[in-house]
């Protein structure tokens, strides 16, 4: 599955820049590609789709942010258990930082649920949902950045 088969919306992140009433982030992937393929990347070695606590999402920049407006990096949902890629696609840096932004301040005021939401889709078709707390985001040469990424307190690392 290719990177430019995959295309990422957000919603309900607004708020945080208008001090609005705050609503889960939600991501939406949709795969244009066959069903088949997809299931195939997000089933598990029990011939089950992959839960959410079995799958990972994190950003790995191609730059560095601070310094260059047009940096970009790959989203990627990974089987936390294999460290196999589900997917990945590439995104401006500034939009997912943006979304975690969001998704840190939702699990402030909320009430402990998920902090975003993730949707994976064959063309418009909804085949998995998580609800996910962590979103690590990782510089060009692999090192983590804890300050941009998404931790839920008491993971250790």
């Amino acid at each position: 599955m290719r990177r430019d088969h995959f295309e990422l919306a957000v919603a309900d992140v607004d708020w945080v820049d208008t001090d609005g009433e705050p609503e889960k982030p939600h991501v939406s992937i949709d795969f244009h590609g066959t069903e088949e393929l997809l299931r195939e990347h997000l089933t598990g070695a029990d011939d089950e789709l992959l839960a959410a606590e079995e799958t990972d999402v994190a950003f790995r920049l191609q730059g560095d942010h601070e310094t260059d407006p047009e940096a970009t990096g790959v989203v990627s949902v990974t089987n936390r258990l294999t460290g196999d890629f589900v997917l990945e696609l590439n995104e401006d840096a500034d939009d997912v930082l943006r979304f975690i932004r969001a998704a840190r301040e939702y699990g402030r005021a909320s009430d402990g649920d998920g902090r975003y939401r993730v949707e994976i889709d064959v063309d418009g078709e909804e085949v998995v949902a998580y609800e996910k707390e962590t979103f690590l985001v990782y510089d060009a040469d692999g090192n983590l950045l804890r300050r941009e990424s998404l931790i839920p307190s008491g993971v250790e690392l």
